[in-house]
């Protein structure tokens, strides 16, 4: 069991929740909660950690991961705590490898996508992943500067998506909009000065929504990189709604279309 916060997996969980650059480097993320760890793909869990009240508590956890026994640790409560991202830890956590996805596995003939420029808020692009799985998409392409995917944050909100749903980053977001609009995908920029509203386009074929910013929106390439630009009504002095719940909005109405 450790019992000290100078392990040296402490250590190295810690560094993985704190750093992007070590989950970079590492290939490596961390989940939190019974939910995300029991979810996991088998094949990528490096290790799991549990805490000795939860141990004791719920023995029967270990045995139903599926998972070989040198790959989990028993951590004491106190060192739990010191590792976990949460105020109330509910004693399970794990190291899960990375995966990598390409442009093909989210551009498939029935593509519904969900394309990010630098959106920042964590919770916002874990939601917007969660959601997608919810109304089919087959992917999120997102800008590099937006927030890391596997920030605690992120991965939280994903409950679970983040395993399922593929995703990638891509240097030039404007121009891999136009290459994707080139292979017969229709792209509608989420934006004030749209043209028609959301529900007149016809998104039974493929179909790749934008979403910018949560203060500054697209920026002006994503925009032209657009087939149109589509906007989501409001009444009141609402000017505009929250990134994930416009792109919740528009791939529903997806969604709606194709299961006529």
């Amino acid at each position: 069991m450790i019992t000290s916060t100078s392990s040296s997996q402490v250590k190295h969980v810690l560094l993985l929740q704190k750093k992007a650059k070590a989950r970079r480097e590492s290939q490596e993320f961390v989940v939190e909660g019974v939910k995300m760890v029991s979810e996991a793909p088998k094949d990528r869990v490096v290790k799991v950690y549990i805490s000795e009240t939860y141990d004791k508590n719920n023995s029967e956890f270990k045995n139903g991961l599926g998972i070989s026994y040198d790959k989990i640790e028993i951590v004491s409560d106190s060192v739990f705590m010191h590792m976990s991202d949460t105020q109330t830890p509910q004693g399970v956590m794990a190291i899960i490898k990375m995966r990598t996805y390409n442009i093909e596995e989210t551009l498939t003939d029935k593509a519904l996508i969900i394309g990010v420029e630098n959106l920042q808020d964590p919770g916002n692009l874990g939601t917007i992943v969660r959601m997608g799985e919810g109304a089919g998409i087959t992917g999120v392409v997102m800008s590099t500067n937006t927030v890391d995917i596997y920030n605690p944050k992120t991965i939280r909100s994903t409950m679970g998506s983040i395993y399922r749903v593929p995703f990638l980053y891509v240097d030039d977001f404007a121009k891999v909009m136009s290459d994707i609009q080139s292979q017969g995908a229709n792209v509608y920029a989420a934006h004030l000065d749209g043209s028609m509203e959301y529900t007149e386009p016809d998104y039974t074929k493929k179909t790749v929504f934008l979403i910018g910013n949560e203060g500054n929106g697209l920026t002006d390439a994503a925009v032209k990189a657009a087939s149109d630009l589509i906007k989501i009504p409001m009444e009141g002095e609402v000017e505009s709604l929250n990134a994930a719940i416009a792109c919740t909005v528009l791939t529903y109405e997806a969604m709606r279309q194709r299961r006529k």
